[in-house]
Protein backbone atom coordinates (compact mmCIF):
# COMPACT_ATOMS: atom_id res chain seq x y z
CA UNK A 1 0.00 0.00 0.00
CA UNK A 2 2.86 2.39 0.72
CA UNK A 3 4.06 2.21 -2.89
CA UNK A 4 0.55 2.96 -4.17
CA UNK A 5 0.23 5.96 -1.85
CA UNK A 6 3.66 7.26 -2.95
CA UNK A 7 2.63 6.98 -6.59
CA UNK A 8 -0.63 8.85 -5.91
CA UNK A 9 1.12 11.59 -3.91
CA UNK A 10 3.74 12.10 -6.62
CA UNK A 11 1.10 12.30 -9.33
CA UNK A 12 -0.97 14.80 -7.37
CA UNK A 13 2.14 16.95 -6.87
CA UNK A 14 2.85 16.84 -10.61
CA UNK A 15 -0.71 18.06 -11.23
CA UNK A 16 -0.50 20.72 -8.46
CA UNK A 17 -3.35 18.99 -6.62
CA UNK A 18 -1.67 18.65 -3.23
CA UNK A 19 -4.93 19.71 -1.52
CA UNK A 20 -6.36 16.30 -2.47
CA UNK A 21 -3.46 14.29 -1.03
CA UNK A 22 -5.03 13.22 2.27
CA UNK A 23 -8.30 12.03 0.74
CA UNK A 24 -6.62 10.41 -2.25
CA UNK A 25 -4.16 8.49 -0.05
CA UNK A 26 -7.07 7.27 2.06
CA UNK A 27 -9.05 6.11 -1.00
CA UNK A 28 -5.99 4.46 -2.56
CA UNK A 29 -5.23 2.65 0.70
CA UNK A 30 -8.78 1.35 1.07
CA UNK A 31 -9.25 0.25 -2.54
CA UNK A 32 -5.81 -1.33 -2.91
CA UNK A 33 -6.20 -3.12 0.43
CA UNK A 34 -9.48 -4.63 -0.78
CA UNK A 35 -7.85 -5.72 -4.03
CA UNK A 36 -4.96 -7.36 -2.18
CA UNK A 37 -7.33 -9.08 0.23
CA UNK A 38 -9.85 -10.42 -2.30
CA UNK A 39 -7.86 -10.94 -5.50
CA UNK A 40 -5.05 -13.33 -6.31
CA UNK A 41 -3.64 -11.70 -9.43
CA UNK A 42 -2.08 -8.44 -10.51
CA UNK A 43 -3.48 -5.18 -9.18
CA UNK A 44 -3.45 -1.91 -11.09
CA UNK A 45 -3.80 1.68 -9.92
CA UNK A 46 -4.61 4.59 -12.19
CA UNK A 47 -5.36 8.24 -11.45
CA UNK A 48 -7.28 10.19 -14.07
CA UNK A 49 -7.53 13.96 -14.04
CA UNK A 50 -10.44 15.21 -16.10
CA UNK A 51 -13.55 17.02 -14.86
CA UNK A 52 -12.95 15.10 -11.62
CA UNK A 53 -10.05 13.20 -10.10
CA UNK A 54 -10.79 9.52 -10.58
CA UNK A 55 -8.92 6.78 -8.75
CA UNK A 56 -9.22 3.36 -10.39
CA UNK A 57 -8.02 0.10 -8.90
CA UNK A 58 -8.17 -2.99 -11.07
CA UNK A 59 -7.88 -6.60 -9.94
CA UNK A 60 -8.54 -10.09 -11.28
CA UNK A 61 -11.51 -10.91 -9.05
CA UNK A 62 -14.91 -10.79 -10.74
CA UNK A 63 -16.69 -10.57 -7.38
CA UNK A 64 -18.43 -7.23 -6.94
CA UNK A 65 -17.56 -5.41 -3.73
CA UNK A 66 -20.20 -5.13 -1.04
CA UNK A 67 -20.80 -1.90 0.83
CA UNK A 68 -21.56 -2.63 4.44
CA UNK A 69 -21.46 -0.96 7.79
CA UNK A 70 -18.99 -2.67 10.07
CA UNK A 71 -19.83 -3.22 13.72
CA UNK A 72 -17.75 -1.38 16.31
CA UNK A 73 -15.96 -4.61 17.17
CA UNK A 74 -15.10 -5.50 13.54
CA UNK A 75 -11.46 -5.11 12.56
CA UNK A 76 -12.24 -4.52 8.89
CA UNK A 77 -15.08 -4.01 6.47
CA UNK A 78 -15.13 -0.23 6.37
CA UNK A 79 -13.11 0.42 3.20
CA UNK A 80 -15.94 1.08 0.76
CA UNK A 81 -18.00 2.88 3.39
CA UNK A 82 -15.07 5.24 4.05
CA UNK A 83 -14.49 5.67 0.31
CA UNK A 84 -18.14 6.56 -0.18
CA UNK A 85 -18.00 9.10 2.63
CA UNK A 86 -14.95 11.01 1.35
CA UNK A 87 -15.66 10.95 -2.41
CA UNK A 88 -18.50 12.25 -4.56
CA UNK A 89 -19.17 8.97 -6.43
CA UNK A 90 -17.78 5.47 -6.53
CA UNK A 91 -18.63 2.32 -8.40
CA UNK A 92 -17.39 -0.80 -10.08
CA UNK A 93 -17.34 -2.16 -13.60
CA UNK A 94 -16.36 -5.55 -14.95
CA UNK A 95 -13.39 -6.02 -17.24
CA UNK A 96 -12.30 -8.96 -19.34
CA UNK A 97 -9.97 -10.06 -16.53
CA UNK A 98 -11.77 -8.99 -13.37
CA UNK A 99 -13.08 -5.59 -12.35
CA UNK A 100 -12.26 -1.97 -11.73
CA UNK A 101 -13.38 -0.11 -8.64
CA UNK A 102 -13.34 3.65 -9.11
CA UNK A 103 -13.94 6.70 -6.95
CA UNK A 104 -14.30 10.34 -8.01
CA UNK A 105 -13.31 13.48 -6.17
CA UNK A 106 -14.22 17.01 -7.12
CA UNK A 107 -11.25 19.02 -8.30
CA UNK A 108 -10.51 22.26 -6.43
CA UNK A 109 -11.71 25.35 -8.22
CA UNK A 110 -8.90 27.49 -9.63
CA UNK A 111 -8.39 30.84 -8.00
CA UNK A 112 -10.22 33.54 -9.88
CA UNK A 113 -7.84 35.37 -12.15
CA UNK A 114 -7.59 39.05 -11.66
CA UNK A 115 -9.31 40.89 -14.47
CA UNK A 116 -7.48 43.90 -15.81
CA UNK A 117 -8.62 47.16 -14.29
CA UNK A 118 -10.90 49.22 -16.52
CA UNK A 119 -9.18 52.17 -18.17
CA UNK A 120 -9.19 55.32 -16.13
CA UNK A 121 -10.54 58.45 -17.73
CA UNK A 122 -7.95 60.91 -18.89
CA UNK A 123 -7.79 63.93 -16.57
CA UNK A 124 -7.63 66.42 -19.43
CA UNK A 125 -10.89 65.17 -20.90
CA UNK A 126 -9.22 63.77 -24.02
CA UNK A 127 -9.05 60.14 -25.15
Amino acid sequence: MAQARKYATAQLAAWNLEDLTFTTELVVSELVTNAVRYSDGPIGLRLIRDRTLTCEVSDTSSTAPQLRRADDSDEGGRGLFITGEVTQHWGTRPTGRGKIIWAEQTLPQPAPSQAPAPPRPNSDGGP
